[in-house]
């Protein structure tokens, strides 16, 4: 049975939580889910994530729809400007400057309060908040990447300090996800040593409060009794996490949903036949697909094999199968209009069978038993699982299709979740992506082996130029360190790079949704 995780605000007593629980119980068994949704009082958001949220603390964040709650229930110096165009604004901080590459002063706004009586955030929680990151060897510290310290000079005031410049600051660390801040008090106290609190958050910051969670059914944001800011366009927001996009548009079709992502395969229908009352706009993606391979895998030990792989997949293929047209083939992590964008792979797009077939002669036949291609179980990585599968098949490499839900998909090759990395073999992934090409690479240090690693790939000229790059003020340059970086994995063989895809939405047209220019959502900036 399912446990319902409530986190208590001054705004809700125990005992009118247990009645609510009770009635949304009896109402869960008996409505279908627009009724349950539409059920509640007040201007209700009711959108669609792509995963339920597992992660809550920003210091040990994992994934951006995690960072999408944390945008709603913590405060930030800076956040992501809503729009086209990628940029910043002052959030928590009433002013920001970077005086020279090591040193960053801040100044917060007086009254921003924590909810639960932790009293009012101070430059001190900043120090805390960022310097924990390091401390405590979070998994995503490389955002903080070159931090010594914060120096705090008022109460509200402090001085970040770097020990050597680092370009992704403004465009990563400060407005995302380490950029958050928390109460050292109340992580103090709920700690005892300031790490990780996990999915238990001690008090929040921001518009909302997380007021109530059931896994794998909805996240429920409420409006923060404490926040003295602009007030949110919405008393409450309901996320529900749905692995398929395409059990998402028929929500939206079905009038459980306000705004969601879409399908590529579906937007060609929906131009021309869109839900009554509904806007559908069009955005780039910095998303990542591609096919990895294990290198600690004795079954893809030999380097002929997995280049056999390589030459024998065939991108447009897949694309035109999973996406019906709608996207185009990368080049590699990076996506156009980023640093270190690479013109072409080195492998060739549509691949080259007499070349695949060479290969796997070079490597002495195809393996001995099935390889495992491991995929989310959703309708479009269904598709273009199958796509491989078939495309392997035809030089003699048979594949089995092992569909997995989000839950166990996505620890699949972290060694903290057991054993089962090892037997990982063919992945089909999709990382998503920020304005810095550092985001990226980040995920394929040998520091993240066994963490997001999951091919397992070291190399130390890559983590080298990984380290230059993030210090290298001429554009030029760090570009061609970063295409360099890409050129060094592919020629691994463990990496077949497929598509950015695309980030077409919908929402209701009497709806002005913020969105991120790759269409992610800001929700505290949704108006109704």
């Amino acid at each position: 049975m399912t446990k319902m995780k409530n986190f208590f605000h001054p705004a809700i007593d125990r005992r009118g939580f247990l009645k609510g629980a009770a009635v949304a119980g009896l109402v869960g068994a008996t409505m279908p889910l627009s009724s349950r949704i539409w059920a509640q009082s007040g201007k209700v958001l009711r959108v669609s994530s792509y995963a339920d949220i597992d992660a809550l603390d920003p210091g040990f964040y994992q994934n951006g729809y995690n960072v999408d709650v944390m945008n709603c229930i913590y405060s930030k110096l800076v956040r992501y400007v809503p729009g086209r165009e990628w940029d910043w604004e002052l959030e928590a901080a009433e002013e920001i400057e970077q005086v020279d590459p090591t040193h960053i002063h801040f100044k917060l706004k007086p009254g921003i309060m924590f909810t639960g009586g932790h009293g009012e955030m101070t430059a001190e929680d900043v120090k805390f908040s960022f310097e924990r990151v390091i401390s405590h060897d979070s998994p995503v510290k490389s955002d903080w990447g070159p931090l010594d310290h914060v120096e705090v000079t008022d109460k509200y005031s402090g001085v970040i300090v770097l020990k050597e410049s680092f370009q992704p600051l403004w465009t990563i660390t400060l407005p995302y996800g380490t950029g958050h801040i928390v109460s050292k008090k109340a992580v103090m106290e709920a700690t005892e040593d300031g790490g990780n609190f996990g999915m238990e958050p001690p008090c929040f910051s921001g518009p909302y409060v997380l007021d109530e969670w059931v896994p794998n059914q909805h996240v429920k944001l409420v409006r923060n009794p404490d926040w003295k800011g602009e007030a949110p366009g919405f008393d409450e927001i309901r996320i529900l996490p749905m692995d398929d996009t395409k059990v998402a548009e028929r929500a939206y079709e079905a009038g459980d949903l306000d705004f969601t992502e879409i399908t590529l395969s579906s937007l060609a229908g929906y131009r021309g036949n869109a839900p009554a009352d509904t806007t559908i706009e069009e955005y780039p993606s910095l998303y990542y697909v591609w096919l990895g391979m294990n290198l600690d895998n004795q079954a893809l030990g030999d380097i002929n094999l997995r280049k056999a792989i390589q030459h024998a997949i065939n991108v447009p293929q897949i694309l035109g199968a999973a996406y019906f047209g709608e996207a185009a083939p990368s080049t590699g992590l990076i996506a156009p209009g980023l640093i270190g964008h690479r013109e072409a792979p080195l492998t060739p797009i549509e691949g080259d069978l007499d070349k695949a077939r060479e290969l796997l002669e070079a490597a002495g036949g195809p393996p001995a038993e099935p390889l495992r291609l491991d995929a989310l179980n959703a309708t479009v990585w269904k598709t273009m699982a199958e796509v491989i599968q078939a495309q392997l098949g035809q030089i003699g490499i048979p594949v089995m299709v092992n569909l997995q839900d989000s839950g166990s998909f996505w620890t699949l090759g972290m060694e903290s979740e057991g054993d089962r990395w090892k037997d990982a073999q063919l992945i089909l992934n999709r990382f998503s992506m920020l304005p810095d090409p550092y985001y990226a690479t980040s995920w394929f240090t040998t520091e993240q082996v066994g963490i997001w690693n999951w091919e397992r790939f070291s190399n130390a000229e890559f983590d080298e130029l990984h380290q230059q790059a993030v210090q290298e003020t001429d554009r030029d340059k760090r570009a061609g360190m970063y295409v360099r970086m890409q050129d060094i994995m592919e020629e691994t063989g463990a990496y077949k790079f497929l598509t950015h895809e695309g980030s077409p939405v919908m929402f209701r047209a009497d709806m002005e949704p913020a969105l991120r220019p790759d269409a992610r959502p800001l929700f505290i900036g949704f108006k109704g």
